[in-house]
């Protein structure tokens, strides 16, 4: 976990005198004061990861990370393993939903498969990854990042299984706050009956128990996430690094990047939450972040499909502060 826990340490901020420029900019854009507010926090947020005064999206970008699960033999999907690799060549034959949106606004995307037919381990008993698989996907998740030419990161997953996983990190990292039980951080997922959710229940019960005493937010990531999971989270501080702007997807890549930020304060500033899916886990999750998602539509697809959705708002908040006039320039 060298680059990860050296890179955590060593975060670059934000441009605070670029964010400052859009916010003086809005408060005499030509329209009423306030009035888009929330937009405008957005562009002004956009601005300072951006290093800008005149943000704009012009080439965002997506990378689904995708993987198979150990624990996804206790039954804990609606689907088979299989489909993870099914799903992984759709990505990249640009016929799955991701793709069609990615189109609609001029994105690309890039699947990344960092464990497809070589399952993580099953966490009810063992750990998810061993320490060299760890550091793998941490490099996969960089190394995808670093080679990105974009000026605004979106990112996904893909792995039949991965709820689970995101419930167990969640869990586990919630665990003496007595706010929560471990089955409030599992939801249906696919869409698994009540038999499938009991047995989900069951398999996060015991992912928290083995791990029992770890602490460590990366560790209890590596004992109990997945191997996207982690190169998700490496690619958040891979963007961080790059003072390149993330929006989060669902659950799963929510889950994901949280370890980060309890790891280090402040180490998802540069990134929104695009989207709360209709997991219950990630509604709570997010409101342990303190992030306000962009949409809330209910979606539970996964893919960056939520996070893509988002885009055009990012996009449409950079242009409603650089291609509006002020009030003085308009009067002028």
């Amino acid at each position: 976990m060298s680059w990860l826990r050296t890179s955590l340490a060593h975060l670059p901020g934000p441009d605070l005198a670029a964010g400052d420029a859009v916010r003086a900019r809005a408060a005499d854009i030509l329209r009423p004061a306030g009035a888009l507010a929330r937009l405008d926090e957005l562009a002004a947020w956009t601005a300072e990861w951006q290093g800008t005064a005149t943000p704009a999206v012009r080439r965002p970008a997506a990378i689904i990370f995708a993987a198979d699960h150990g624990v996804a033999a206790a039954g804990v999907s609606k689907y088979p393993i299989e489909v993870t690799g099914a799903m992984l060549a759709a990505f990249r034959a640009h016929q799955s939903t991701v793709t069609a949106f990615a189109a609609a606004v001029g994105a690309t995307v890039q699947a990344v498969d960092v464990g497809v037919g070589v399952p993580t381990g099953d966490i009810r008993v063992e750990p998810a990854l061993s320490v060299e698989r760890f550091e793998q996907c941490v490099a996969a998740g960089r190394a995808a990042v670093e080679a990105l030419d974009a000026d605004l990161l979106v990112l996904g997953e893909m792995g039949i299984g991965n709820t689970t996983a995101a419930a167990a990190v969640a869990a586990a990292l919630s665990r003496g706050d007595g706010s929560s039980e471990v089955a409030d951080w599992v939801g249906r997922g696919t869409g698994v009956d009540d038999d499938g959710l009991a047995r989900k229940r069951d398999a996060v019960a015991a992912a928290v128990a083995r791990i029992e005493g770890v602490s460590d937010p990366l560790d209890v990531l590596r004992e109990v996430g997945g191997a996207e999971l982690v190169a998700m989270a490496a690619a958040v501080v891979a963007a961080r690094q790059r003072n390149l702007p993330v929006m989060l997807d669902g659950y799963v890549c929510t889950a994901a990047a949280w370890p980060l930020a309890l790891a280090v304060p402040g180490a998802l500033d540069h990134c929104q939450v695009g989207h709360c899916s209709a997991e219950p886990g990630h509604r709570r999750l997010v409101e342990r972040l303190g992030m306000a998602p962009l949409l809330d539509l209910g979606m539970r697809l996964g893919e960056g499909s939520g996070a893509m959705a988002a885009v055009p708002l990012v996009r449409m908040a950079c242009a409603g502060i650089t291609d509006v006039p002020t009030f003085t320039e308009f009067f002028a």
